[in-house]
């Protein structure tokens, strides 16, 4: 167990709470198996002492666990992890096609987005290639911020195919809810993920130090047709993203 705890490291100096940030440790934790489904989880007291931290932090972060269907309470016996992990880390890998919204909303977060462009352009050319556009074709371009309980974790930048979202401003709030009640829905794609650092502009959108660790993907969509017609850019926070895959032999 203190091995566990020792790899929780809090950030006295960032402008995330220190609740949000211990929450966050613990959900990484639990989707990577590092405690399983009836696995009892330290004091208040004990992880206030080991992590240095107040116990109304600790009780902050529990009480959003909690919440969220990721521990449960026993009355006079403490927090344990709950079956419910089970059901939310089975359904986060990366093998399961899905937008960051629907993620969001399984894992207990509200989902919101800050639009920042939405508009129709001329895309840059590797993504007329990835789409297999003729050159000078329009896209539909939404560039926004993704919160989820009005904390920043991600950027995103979509190409749309033009005649599958023809005005830009009817999007609300998730492109795959809204491709599926238009009958084109996504039902393949491929994803890139890399590693890379935060720029000056990328570092000011998603409130970090300039240089910070971020996650990029690059996720081209298919139609069942088979059709290529969307590319998605994403930068991810690290302290409020991950992935999980699934590997068999």
């Amino acid at each position: 167990m203190q091995n566990r705890l020792a790899r929780i490291m809090l950030d006295h100096e960032t402008s995330i709470p220190l609740y949000q940030q211990l929450e966050q440790a613990f959900r990484q934790q639990i989707l990577a198996g590092l405690w399983n489904t009836g696995d009892v989880l330290p004091s208040e007291r004990v992880l206030a002492e080991v992590l240095n931290v107040s116990r109304v932090t600790v009780r902050k972060a529990l009480d959003s666990l909690h919440t969220k269907g990721m521990i449960e309470r026993r009355h006079g016996a403490g927090n344990y992890i709950s079956p419910q992990a089970d059901l939310i880390r089975d359904q986060h890998t990366l093998t399961r096609l899905e937008g960051l919204t629907e993620m969001l909303k399984a894992r207990g977060y509200h989902p919101s987005s800050e639009w920042l462009v939405r508009d129709v352009r001329v895309p840059p050319t590797d993504c007329l290639v990835r789409l297999g556009l003729q050159p000078e074709t329009p896209v539909a371009f939404l560039k926004r911020k993704r919160m989820a309980d009005q904390q920043v974790v991600a950027v995103n930048d979509h190409y749309i195919a033009a005649d599958l979202l023809p005005c830009p401003d009817a999007l609300q709030e998730s492109l795959y809810g809204y491709l599926d009640q238009q009958g084109t829905p996504i039902t393949r794609a491929l994803q890139q993920v890399s590693a890379i650092n935060a720029s000056p502009p990328l570092s000011a959108l998603l409130d970090v130090p300039e240089g910070t660790a971020l996650l990029k993907s690059i996720r081209t969509g298919y139609l069942l047709t088979g059709r290529p017609v969307e590319l998605t850019e994403t930068w991810c926070r690290t302290d409020c993203y991950d992935f999980m895959i699934e590997i068999t032999r």
